[in-house]
């Protein structure tokens, strides 16, 4: 059979099928987690609106790619190699077919390696649609639903589809022909530094300045209005994580050992960090710098969970932690509104993660590549760095030129009285809480 010929058939490897549908089911968690974290960060009159954002972007993602996302991903080269075929697989009709049963005694089904193609189009579904859900950090309290769902719409198909190609489309792999940032430019970023966090990142700083300010940021308090949410959501993106990372193996092997005890390691580290730079800048460690510090290590190391070794990743939480706790100040300074800090920690870790490869990455990991400080010269730490220029700049142009349009056309911005008032009420006709007085009989705070 030609390997070339995409996709192949065959008969699956149980085990690594097995691991793959697994992590899919985490890595889709992952959104609702994330809505978790985002939702009680905001304040109570706009937490459903903040988690309508998140659990949105599983609906509007899974149909777009569906009909043509997966094909514009992981379809061949065209437009010069920026961009998968969006025909190729639209539909994903000829992903699917072949004997499932195997009748004839040989079991004959689409593969991506040595999974089923399907579970693979189900577990790069779940990193499009967290990737979407993170942008909505940056514009909380203050964009209406409808345009954010039109916004998630064209943002997924102008930015993340030809950004994840670039990126995860692998030669003889995933397709015949796969993205330059992966192939041609031979940067790592084995789950999604770029694809994912820069991406995400950039997207929020260009949305939050087009949309504007928060009405009374930055002189009035805005404090989150349920921590025990935030950690939760915290936990619940840690856990899903491993899927994230350890998942994109494809298999249950050495690789993903690895990818699992790096991630375990950073997030610790890196909450460990948040919270010493807490404690010597504010005196105090706080419930809300430990959730971040955790998701700072998470990003940092998701590019780079295969490339360095568990000392090394060590070194990547520890370095995303303190930066990102020092980078959170960065909007006071500039003056842009990034609500929950998609900037500061995803867009700054991001980076970080994806520059240490270049530093950190040891020859002795999975992708085979010394780093600067172990005798591997500036090549790598070059590749890295453009990468992540590209990616930058990229979904940076491209996400202002979507929200002005958007601006100018539909509006986006929610009106005045109704921000003030809470958009949870204008937006939705809801709110997350009903606090009901008692009517006798001791029915107390949350009465009948």
């Amino acid at each position: 059979m030609d390997p070339s010929v995409f996709p192949t058939l065959g008969a699956p490897d149980a085990g690594n099928t097995a691991w793959v549908l697994a992590s899919a089911a985490m890595v889709l968690l992952m959104t609702p987690g994330l809505a978790f974290f985002y939702g009680g960060m905001v304040r109570v009159k706009s937490v459903l609106n903040m988690m309508m954002m998140s659990l949105s972007a599983i609906g509007v993602v899974w149909v777009l790619w569906v009909l043509f996302g997966y094909s514009m991903v992981f379809g061949d080269n065209v437009i010069g190699g920026w961009i998968g075929n969006p025909l190729q697989y639209a539909g994903l009709t000829s992903l699917i077919g072949g004997d499932y049963l195997g009748t004839d005694g040989q079991v004959e089904i689409p593969l991506v390696g040595t999974i089923p193609a399907l579970v693979f189009v189900a577990f790069q579904a779940g990193f499009a649609m967290v990737t979407v859900a993170l942008v909505s950090g940056a514009v909380a309290d203050r964009m209406r639903f409808m345009p954010w769902v039109v916004f998630a719409g064209l943002w997924v198909t102008l930015v993340y589809f030809p950004v994840a190609h670039w990126v995860f489309s692998y030669d003889g792999v995933t397709s015949a022909s796969g993205g330059w940032i992966v192939n041609d430019l031979r940067a790592i970023d084995f789950a999604g530094g770029t694809a994912v966090e820069i991406n995400a990142g950039a997207a929020g700083l260009a949305l939050a300045i087009v949309l504007g300010k928060r009405r009374g940021w930055p002189r009035e308090a805005m404090r989150p209005h349920n921590l025990p949410a935030v950690m939760i959501g915290a936990g619940l993106l840690w856990f899903g994580w491993f899927g994230f990372n350890a998942g994109s193996s494809l298999a249950a092997d050495g690789v993903a050992a690895v990818a699992l005890v790096n991630t375990m390691g950073a997030g610790a580290v890196s909450m460990v960090a948040w919270l010493a730079v807490e404690k010597l800048r504010d005196g105090r460690a706080t419930s809300f710098g430990a959730a971040s510090g955790v998701v700072a290590g998470l990003v940092a190391i998701t590019p780079s969970c295969t490339a360095v070794t568990p000392v090394g990743a060590l070194g990547v939480g520890a370095a995303a932690g303190a930066l990102c706790a020092l980078a959170i100040g960065l909007k006071y300074r500039f003056g842009y509104d990034d609500s929950l800090d998609v900037v500061g920690v995803h867009l700054v870790g991001g980076v970080v993660g994806t520059l240490m490869i270049g530093l950190l990455a040891s020859s002795t990991m999975p992708p085979g590549v010394d780093g600067l400080l172990y005798g591997g010269g500036f090549a790598q730490l070059g590749r890295q760095l453009v990468a992540v220029l590209a990616v930058l700049a990229y979904s940076l142009l491209v996400t202002a030129a979507i929200a002005y349009v958007l601006k100018v056309t539909i509006g986006i911005r929610a009106d005045p009285q109704h921000e003030t008032d809470g958009i949870d009420e204008h937006e939705h006709a809801e709110s997350a809480y009903e606090f009901v007085a008692g009517h006798g009989g001791g029915s107390g705070l949350f009465g009948k």
